[in-house]
C-alpha cells in the first residue's frame, strides 16, 4: 500500500493538490496509479480541492485524527513551523501518511511542496 499524505493552503484547488502529489510521485520514480488512499488530517477534511482530487482519482481519503497524527510524528523527517503552528505535526503530510500507511510503514518521499500544497508518500510496512 502507498498513501500520499496531503496538506494545502486554505482554498487550494484541485489541480495544485494534483501537482503536489505528481512531484512526490516523481521524486520516487512512481507511477501515480500506484497511489492507493490519500490522507490528511481533521483540519483539512473540508478542504475542496483535496476532496476533488480523491473522487476524481477514485481514491479513498482516509482523515486522520490529532492522535494518530501525533503517534505517527516520531518517523516524521519534515520539520515545518507553519504545520506546527496549526496542527499537532510538524509535516501533516508526512504525519498523515504514515498514520494510514501502519504503524511499521516508512516514508519513501519526505514533503513535496508545489503550488500551495504538499505530499509525502509512505510505503505499508506488511507483506501481502
Amino acid at each position: 500500500m502507498i498513501v500520499a499524505g496531503l496538506g494545502c493552503r486554505r482554498g487550494t484547488p484541485m489541480e495544485s493538490v494534483e501537482a503536489a502529489l505528481l512531484l512526490a510521485c516523481q521524486e520516487a520514480r512512481l507511477e501515480p496509479a500506484t497511489v492507493t488512499a490519500l490522507a490528511t488530517g481533521t483540519i483539512k477534511e473540508d478542504e475542496p480541492g483535496i476532496r476533488e482530487l480523491a473522487t476524481r482519482l477514485g481514491l479513498p481519503l482516509h482523515i486522520v485524527t490529532d492522535e494518530d497524527l501525533t503517534a505517527a510524528e516520531p518517523r516524521t523527517r519534515t520539520v515545518s513551523q507553519h504545520s506546527l503552528a496549526r496542527t499537532v505535526s510538524p509535516s501533516l503530510s508526512e504525519a498523515a501518511a504514515l498514520a494510514v500507511a501502519g504503524p511499521t510503514s516508512e516514508l519513501i518521499v519526505a514533503r513535496v511542496i508545489a503550488e500551495g500544497a504538499t505530499c509525502a508518500l509512505a510505503r505499508s510496512g506488511e507483506t501481502s
